[in-house]
């Protein structure tokens, strides 16, 4: 299965008509994890006026979707923020956002403006990955084919990961997404003639 999740924590800070709203974002691979950074981030703001969070697990084996207000008036503050993870295509996330209250009211669309936009921001600060299954294989060759191969090789979404060189030949180490293998295989012995030597090898999740 292939998700979009993030890079690692982010945070932003805004302030609205006095009140400060502090979100951070972090990548979560299971429930525990996002539960155990809600409850960080809630230990660590203790004295503040609201913890709001959400968060959306979803692997491919594992599925969970919270949200929390916190005490804010009923879908203004968890529901954005939850909203804020769905818009994005983001899945394994959890998001809090903490707000310290500056004694001016906001008004419902302007606290869901507030949490909606402090999450995107700390998402944004995050920094967004796509996690997908991949494929590897071995090319062998020899050194006159180096820029053939190795220019196939990127060009056609494949990734030199791991390079030996031996006094005749050029092993590289090349990864694809999964199900991308084979065609990039087929073009490369046909760029190359055949003077090629192939291993398969194992798939990973990136």
């Amino acid at each position: 299965m292939e998700y979009r999740t993030l890079k690692g924590v982010g945070t932003a800070q805004l302030i609205i008509r006095k009140s400060v709203f502090i979100g951070y974002a972090s990548p979560a691979n299971t429930e525990e994890e996002a539960k155990d950074f809600i409850a960080r981030i809630k230990a660590h703001h203790s004295d503040a006026t609201h913890n709001v969070s959400a968060y959306l697990i979803n692997d491919g084996k594992n599925f969970a979707v919270r949200h929390d207000g916190d005490g804010e008036p009923k879908g203004s503050a968890g529901k954005p923020v939850l909203k804020v993870i769905q818009n994005k295509g983001l899945s394994n996330v959890v998001v809090v956002v903490t707000r310290y209250f500056g004694g001016i009211k906001l008004g419902y669309g302007g606290l869901v403006k507030a949490y909606s936009d402090a999450a995107s921001l700390a998402i944004e600060n995050a920094g967004i990955v796509e996690v997908y299954e991949t494929e590897r294989f071995e090319v062998t060759f020899p050194y006159n084919l180096f820029h053939t191969v190795k220019s196939t090789v990127e060009e056609n979404g494949g990734r030199v990961v791991g390079e030996e060189y031996g006094g005749e030949l050029v092993r590289f180490t090349v990864e694809t997404r999964k199900g991308e293998a084979e065609p990039l295989i087929e073009l490369l012995t046909e760029r190359t003639r055949g003077r090629i030597r192939l291993k398969p090898l194992f798939m990973r999740s990136f």
